[in-house]
C-alpha cells in the first residue's frame, strides 16, 4: 500500500492555490477554457445559478456537477486536483499555474501536458468577442509554438 501524505510546503501553496480559485467563483460570471494547440473549448458558469460549495476543512470546492477542485495528500507531499467535465488535472507545486489578468476579470492558468485549463473571474458576462478575449487571457502565459506549449508561469 503507498504511503501518501500532505506536507506543510504543499500544504501553504496548494492551500493558497485553492483560496485563488474560491476568489474566482465569487464573481458572477466565470468561464472555464480548455486549451490547445487544436483549439479552445469554453464554458460559461453562472454562480448564481450554479451551487458553489466551498469546503474549508476538506481542502475542496466543488461548483455545481462539472468542477471539483481539491488539495490531496500524495507520494510527492501534496497535489491539487481539477476535475472539469472529462478532464482530470493534478498540480503538484509552483511552475505549474500562472495568473493573469486582462481588463475584462482574471485567471488562473493551469498546464497540463500540451494544453491549459484556465479558470477566469469576468467583471461582467462575456459578450460579442468571447473567444478573443479568453485567448488573449491564456495567452498572457501560454503560447504554442509548432505546436508546442510554451508556458510562463507565476511563480
Amino acid at each position: 500500500m503507498a504511503v501518501t501524505s500532505l506536507d506543510t510546503h504543499a500544504l501553504f501553496v496548494l492551500g493558497d492555490l485553492r483560496a485563488k480559485l474560491v476568489k474566482q467563483f465569487q464573481s458572477r460570471f466565470v468561464y472555464v477554457t480548455e486549451q490547445s494547440a487544436e483549439g479552445i473549448y469554453i464554458a460559461e458558469i453562472d454562480t448564481e445559478s450554479a451551487l458553489v460549495v466551498d469546503d474549508k476543512p476538506r481542502l475542496e470546492l466543488k461548483v455545481g456537477d462539472h468542477f471539483r477542485a481539491a488539495v490531496l495528500p500524495s507520494r510527492e507531499g501534496g497535489k491539487f486536483e481539477l476535475k472539469f467535465r472529462d478532464i482530470k488535472l493534478t498540480v503538484y507545486g509552483l511552475g505549474e499555474y500562472a495568473y493573469v489578468d486582462i481588463p475584462e476579470g482574471h485567471g488562473i492558468v493551469f498546464k497540463e501536458g500540451h494544453g491549459v485549463m484556465m479558470v477566469f473571474a469576468a467583471n461582467e458576462q462575456l459578450q460579442g468577442a468571447l473567444t478573443k478575449t479568453l485567448k488573449a487571457a491564456v495567452s498572457k502565459a501560454a503560447k504554442w509554438r509548432k505546436g508546442e506549449l510554451v508556458f510562463k508561469a507565476s511563480e
